[in-house]
């Protein structure tokens, strides 16, 4: 049991294990109650089912289950809410298969009742509660995710003290405990091999790091329901890597819009680096050898369930009381949270102004304002709820008179088939939000409208077929849902001219023209559903985890900077004592070195090599069984000038359009043309994206012109880059030169230069001089390097040329590449080297 004060429990836990523990004792009676039998899962006490089904793990803030205790008889109640999302997406998994459920009640257990509230749960629902002691749940959630998270996400920045929360430390450890607690109860209900877990929302954006540690293959998805920022806005949060990297411990990760996945991208990009690329429609973030799909689909409303409330002889009554209430008045709906982002205020304002400008519909038009409990409490929302009620009373003491109020405050909660009965009388719905995510309202609008035969006798209509179906959709465009409905009137919330103008183009809209624009709605929603949604999403969790179980995993990092390395299953770590034993059994060796990245660190701001560099290279050199070369892009003169003490090395310069075997002897070329007028067309367009993008340079080269941007932008540059390319491969068509994109770079060489060439030519050199080798080592690290690790692979494989014994094509960092060993950084290629030059020392 928690005890004391949980806030030395906080103050003392680490990031990286955070341990509750709770003593659970007495046993209370239970009662259950069952909202709809074919929801609940029948299956065996066992926590981890023994069958064959397919089984999914659904992990959210909070369970789709309604607890209750009664006051006498102190018995617990418990029923699914069928209202709940992630109870509604089961319907998108194929038939067979076993869902459970991992997250909190909405209410507070006893440390007492938690062993069997737990196991009534499991076995009556296939739940599993996570019990948060109530000091951690107030910071967890109450703290770091509504009032510094939320705020955040929806784009306020808390510059002052009054104006939203800022970073609270202990709120932090509170959400990373709380996390951690969530991944305690998954990792006692999973199959790893077998299961697949469903991750949902901003409260457990952390969860996926402590998953991916304890199970390295986990089949994980993660789909964020709210906005995600743009980089300016998330780039303040101060554990903003923390939360990218959870992400990044995903197969899969889901957003409503493009937009928000696109703010997603863009931070991964700015803060960490990571580049993404579109194959067949997908978007992958490549991530340490896993690739990190990115999904983009608006969620949907449950069809059924409402289709259902809409049948009910009751609902139709409610609708024929409602009628009769606003009976020759046209209603507005709003239905919002009470809540800092929904614009309110804004709608209200834009009502008065409505009836300030269009006199004639006073008395004629009534704002039903719907208005949700709070998620949460604070000053922020005492400010807003005092706001809204002010502006209304304002209005209505202004505009109202007797038997008419324009605008109707219904505080909540209100029940879906209260709600169903509003949105079916409604001419208009207002979704005004200054921001949101996906925002559900007008789709749920939009089927009441579309009304079935019960609403359609309540209203006085015997034929179906005789009253079209219309409905107006006013919608902010700043929620996820806007770009979804094409036919609504898209507005800024801010405008409050703009607001008022729409409200009134919906009130005097033709009949024809609300039926085509709700006949589109309703089209795409009931095709688009919650379970499209979840069946999509599905759909491509198992298709993004195919790979991982192809490759070699291990786990890297501390605390929340863990990550999985995902390799080929040939990819192996280059040790010392292999290639040292290789290397002393051999008599002819080619040693193959790029230089920036390989033996020099890119971040190094004076590239000049160390005289210990200098060393192990002239050590190498100076064995007669060795020929050494430095393959590198840079200019001849750099490297003549670095390399100068090293009397036996051989350079190769420009990506090998230059190549000389040792100091004194003079640099030849490949042998390709000297015509570098294309050079005159390359300038200028290279000078203009110079000018146009900050922090990018040219560089002159021989052979060569680069255009660099790792100063700029990330974003911009990578854009600009890719500008650049285009436009050059259309002025150089008719030049026999190539336009490559690399790291940060855009590069024009003549076309028959890489350094896959000066392989090539180095091995047909070695032959020809009867020295044909017969060991051979190449270590680079970036994509020039791969055309070396590439042309290797064809030499080794072709039976027509002599077999080179031993072969070790290394890249430098644990990442994906066409060589078969890695080394981790620079530090360890210069040990190997020196492991080398000792080896020929003692033979």
């Amino acid at each position: 049991m928690i005890s004391g004060s949980c806030v030395s429990l906080l103050n003392l836990v680490s990031q990286d294990d955070y341990q509750v523990s709770n003593a659970m004792t007495v046993t209370p009676e239970f009662e259950i109650a069952h909202v709809n039998n074919d929801l609940s899962n029948s299956g065996s006490d066992d926590v981890v089912s023994n069958d064959s089904r397919e089984r999914r793990i659904i992990v959210a803030n909070q369970l789709p289950i309604r607890a209750s205790r009664d006051v006498e008889t102190k018995k617990w109640t418990f029923e699914f809410d069928s209202d709940s999302l992630v109870l509604q997406l089961k319907d998108g998994f194929p038939n067979d298969t076993e869902v459970l459920y991992v997250g909190s009640l909405n209410t507070v257990v006893d440390v007492s009742e938690q062993d069997d509230v737990a196991q009534t749960l499991l076995e009556k629902f296939r739940c599993v509660p996570t019990f948060i002691p109530t000091e951690v749940q107030n910071r967890f959630y109450h703290g770091f995710c509504k009032h510094y998270l939320w705020p955040l996400f929806h784009y306020m920045l808390p510059l002052s003290p009054s104006h939203g929360a800022r970073f609270d430390r202990s709120q932090w450890q509170a959400y990373v405990l709380a996390n951690k607690i969530f991944a305690d109860k998954v990792t006692e209900v999973i199959n790893p091999d077998e299961d697949y877990v469903w991750v949902h929302d901003y409260h457990l954006m952390i969860l996926p790091t402590f998953l991916r540690k304890r199970f390295h293959r986990v089949k994980l998805g993660f789909f964020l329901h709210g906005p995600f920022p743009s980089s300016e806005i998330y780039r303040t949060a101060p554990v903003r890597d923390d939360i990218l990297r959870a992400l990044l411990n995903c197969d899969l990760v889901g957003f409503h819009t493009f937009d928000y996945a696109r703010h997603f991208l863009s931070c991964c990009s700015r803060m960490l680096g990571l580049d993404y690329e579109s194959k067949r429609g997908y978007i992958g973030l490549d991530y340490y050898g896993r690739t990190v799909t990115i999904k983009i689909l608006p969620v949907g409303i449950h069809m059924g369930q409402l289709e259902s409330v809409l049948s009910l002889s009751e609902t139709a009554k409610r609708v024929k009381e409602l009628k009769e209430e606003y009976e020759g008045k046209v209603v507005i709906l709003g239905v919002d949270d009470m809540d800092l982002f929904k614009g309110i205020s804004f709608k209200f304002l834009a009502m008065g102004q409505l009836l300030e400008v269009h006199q004639d519909l006073r008395g004629r038009v009534v704002l039903v304002q719907i208005l949700n409990p709070a998620r949460s409490c604070g000053k922020d929302i005492q400010d807003v709820q005092d706001e809204t009620e002010a502006i209304a009373k304002e209005i209505n003491e202004k505009y109202g008179g007797p038997g008419y109020q324009p605008i109707v405050f219904i505080n909540g909660p209100v029940s879906t088939q209260e709600k169903a009965a509003y949105y079916a009388i409604a001419e208009c719905c207002v979704v005004n939000c200054v921001r949101d995510g996906m925002n559900l309202v007008p789709y749920r609008y939009t089927v009441c409208r579309q009304a079935r035969v019960a609403l359609d006798k309540a209203l006085g209509v015997e034929d179906e077929f005789v009253r079209p179906r219309q409905s107006v959709i006013i919608v902010s465009e700043f929620i996820g849902c806007s770009p979804s409905l094409s036919g609504a009137i898209r507005v800024n919330p801010w405008n409050i001219d703009d607001v008022s103008v729409a409200m009134n183009s919906a009130i005097k809209m033709s009949e024809a023209e609300k039926h085509l624009r709700h006949e589109k709605h309703y089209k795409y929603i009931s095709s688009h559903d919650v379970a499209y949604w979840a069946r999509s999403f599905d759909q491509d969790l198992e298709r993004a985890c195919r790979e991982l179980y192809r490759k070699r995993c291990w786990g890297v990092g501390f605390g929340l900077g863990f990550r999985i390395i995902a390799l080929d299953p040939t990819f192996r770590k280059l040790s010392v004592q292999k290639i040292v034993s290789a290397y002393s059994q051999t008599q002819n060796r080619l040693i193959l070195l790029d230089y920036d990245g390989t033996m020099m660190p890119q971040a190094s701001i004076d590239k000049t090599p160390s005289g210990g560099v200098i060393s192990v290279l002239n050590h190498l050199c100076c064995d007669p069984k060795n020929i050494v070369f430095i393959v590198s892009g840079r200019d001849k003169d750099c490297l003549s000038k670095w390399f100068s003490p090293c009397e036996k090395l051989g350079l190769s310069a420009e990506h090998g359009y230059f190549t000389r075997w040792i100091r004194d002897s003079p640099w030849e070329t490949c042998g390709l043309m000297n015509d570098f007028d294309w050079k005159n067309i390359v300038e200028p367009v290279m000078a203009h994206y110079t000018e146009a993008t900050d922090g990018s340079f040219i560089e002159q080269k021989e052979s060569a012109m680069v255009w660099h941007h790792q100063e700029a932008d990330p974003h911009f540059g990578s854009c600009q880059a890719k500008e650049l390319l285009d436009h050059l491969e259309s002025v150089l068509a008719n030049e026999p030169v190539v336009v490559k994109r690399g790291q940060h770079i855009v590069e024009v060489k003549p076309q028959g230069v890489s350094k896959g060439i000066v392989v090539e030519n180095l091995i047909s050199t070695m032959r020809k001089e009867g020295k044909s080798p017969d060991f051979l080592l190449c270590i680079g690290d970036d994509r020039s390097d791969e055309d070396m690790f590439e042309s290797i692979a064809r030499s080794v494989s072709n039976p027509a040329l002599p077999t080179i014994s031993q072969v070790f094509a290394c890249t430098v960092g644990q990442k994906p590449s066409k060589a078969k060993y890695y080394l981790d950084d620079t530090s360890e290629v210069i040990s190997l080297l020196e492991g080398l030059a000792i080896a020929s020392a003692a033979l």
